[in-house]
């Protein structure tokens, strides 16, 4: 009997020592609690009884060259969902499923989902919003949002750009100049009870938004639709892939155009520009969508062809191996090596001059010139022209230019690329170098970026741009200018001629890779006016069908958009004769 009492005392005296133990195990925890982690559960606790939201700051807009908008923003309204707050669940489901266009089962989700904030829709029009305000649904927040209004579509698609879902540029200008464009984010917090519920007439804590900055460009909207239109006509009527047009100041880089068609409309840049043969698939989409997007004036290279004797002439006057009452004789091809290489006037041109030559666009010519400069010069020439490097065009994603590496340049490849084949370039990289060519051998940087302005119209940043001066002679540079005119005066650019204005310029015609193919790019190159360049256009017009010179289809088009432009920039015709104001150096 007592054993048992003593064996009952023990048990007693264990529970106790084990609930003293819990006791203070229970109040160390709460010690450590109250002291070391107070911070943490007071953010907590704050966290429980504050909910913040965000407002969106607007964009900035990008604006032209006559200080028109070209992008820009509509206010649209964000639609969520507190679940704390919703007194009527029911109805809830039942209005935003009825007003957004949205299955009641996919509401219900958001309404019945534990969480402090649920998004049900983006980019609801205004007005819907508005209407949704009106009926005064509890837990059921409207928020004022921005979402990027392109007011053109397709004018410059390429060019600009677009953003996504969280208003962020992706491609183009958007994208390049997202840290002066995009601005920063307000936000609203409020205090709610231990329900998550807002407690009405409490303190509401608003941080404003602050807009993004205007983005003002070189690029004019009149001379972007002159091209642009130039550009579609000789797609259609050629049936060609596609057609690029750049229109630039050759003085300063700043680009007054770029062209890519066919563009597609900004304001639906998921939609394709096309309506695919068969079905695609996701994947397949997104690699369409990819390739309508590309900007080919810069992120495509190409064999320039003869445009590219230009540079061929400029580096051989420049060298002294060369001037323009040398003779040459062209029976329709050279012998280099092992190589026989034809000219694309098959019975050849005979005799003539250098000049001659530039203005026949005789490929046994250049050859020659190439081989007296040899590929040590050549490639000297290839570096001081700003060829081997991208021109720093502000657009993301410039392609390099694809050369032959110096010690694999044999005689053949030399030839090959004195007349443009057997490399290639972008055809900002080929515009850029004749600017800086023709404009007395400045090597500029092609730009679309002018400044950068505050909401309150104060300019926060100029841009400016490296040039590069003497990559060749002033000499040079009026011999070329003199050279380029005759081609259009009275050579193979005879198309671009245009009454009453002096113009410059220099065809071509390149056969696409491989060449079994037999496709081709016709360009032309030409500038305005030849002894004062102000302006200057490329145009390559990629697989036309039929007739495929340059100098037959491409000039006309810059002469078409000259015929448009000039007059609208100032430069007014000339009644003179072209040639009497320059000399012939021999």
């Amino acid at each position: 009997m007592n054993s048992n009492k003593t064996h009952h005392r023990g048990k007693i005296a264990i529970l106790c020592l084990l609930s003293c133990l819990a006791m203070m195990g229970l109040m160390g925890r709460l010690f450590f609690l109250m002291v070391f982690r107070s911070e943490h559960y007071s953010a907590m606790a704050q966290d429980l009884h504050e909910r913040e939201r965000t407002i969106k700051a607007a964009r900035g807009n990008i604006i032209d060259a006559n200080g028109v908008v070209i992008a820009t923003n509509r206010t649209v309204c964000t639609i969520s969902v507190i679940h704390n707050q919703i007194k009527d669940p029911d109805n809830v489901v039942k209005v935003l499923s009825e007003e957004l266009g949205i299955d009641e089962e996919t509401i219900r989700k958001k309404v019945e989902k534990y969480s402090s904030r649920e998004i049900v829709k983006t980019n609801v029009d205004k007005a819907l919003g508005d209407k949704i305000r009106t009926y005064h649904l509890a837990g059921v927040k409207v928020d004022e949002d921005y979402k990027r209004y392109y007011p053109y579509d397709s004018l410059a698609s390429k060019v600009l750009g677009f953003t996504g879902g969280d208003n962020q540029g992706i491609i183009g200008l958007e994208v390049k100049y997202e840290d002066y464009l995009k601005g920063m984010n307000g936000t609203i917090l409020t205090m709610t009870d231990a329900a998550g519920i807002e407690i009405e007439n409490a303190f509401e804590d608003r941080v404003e938004p602050i807009a993004g900055n205007d983005l003002h460009i070189s690029l004019d909207v009149n001379i972007q639709k002159y091209a642009e239109q130039a550009a579609y006509q000789v797609m259609e009527k050629k049936g060609a892939q596609r057609v690029s047009v750049i229109i630039m100041n050759p003085k300063n880089g700043e680009i007054m155009a770029m062209v890519n068609v066919p563009e597609f409309n900004l304001n639906e840049p998921f939609t394709l520009n096309y309506e695919p043969e068969v079905p695609v698939s996701g994947s397949e989409k997104q690699e369409l969508l990819n390739q309508m997007w590309r900007n080919t004036c810069i992120n495509d290279t190409y064999e320039p062809g003869s445009t590219f004797k230009i540079i061929t002439a400029a580096a051989g006057l420049e060298e002294g191996v060369v001037k323009l009452d040398d003779t040459f004789s062209c029976p329709g091809f050279r012998v280099v090596e092992d190589r026989k290489i034809r000219c694309h006037k098959v019975g050849g041109h005979g005799g003539e001059t250098f000049l001659q030559g530039a203005m026949n666009s005789c490929n046994p010519v250049f050859i020659d010139v190439g081989q007296r400069l040899g590929v040590d010069a050549y490639y000297k020439y290839f570096n001081q022209f700003g060829l081997k490097g991208k021109t720093g065009v502000d657009l993301p994603g410039e392609a390099a230019t694809i050369m032959h590496k110096k010690e694999n340049m044999g005689l053949v490849e030399l030839a090959t690329v004195s007349f443009g084949q057997s490399f290639q370039i972008t055809p900002m990289q080929l515009i850029t170098t004749v600017s800086s060519i023709i404009n007395g051998g400045n090597r500029i940087t092609p730009h679309f970026g002018v400044s950068a302005v505050n909401e309150d119209g104060d300019v926060i940043h100029t841009f400016d741009y490296p040039v590069q001066k003497g990559i060749v002679s002033e000499e040079t540079s009026e011999t070329m200018r003199f050279i380029l005119e005759k081609v259009v005066s009275e050579g193979s650019g005879k198309k671009a001629a245009l009454e009453g204005y002096r113009i410059g310029g220099k065809t071509a015609t390149s056969e696409k890779l491989p060449r079994s193919l037999k496709r081709y790019i016709s360009s032309f190159i030409g500038f305005a006016p030849a002894n004062d360049p102000q302006v200057i256009a490329l145009i390559t017009i990629d697989e036309p069908i039929g007739i495929y010179y340059g100098g037959t289809i491409a000039a006309p088009v810059v002469a078409d958009i000259f015929k448009n432009i000039l007059p609208y920039l100032g430069i007014e015709a000339e009644q003179e004769e072209t040639a009497a104001a320059f000399r012939i150096y021999g």
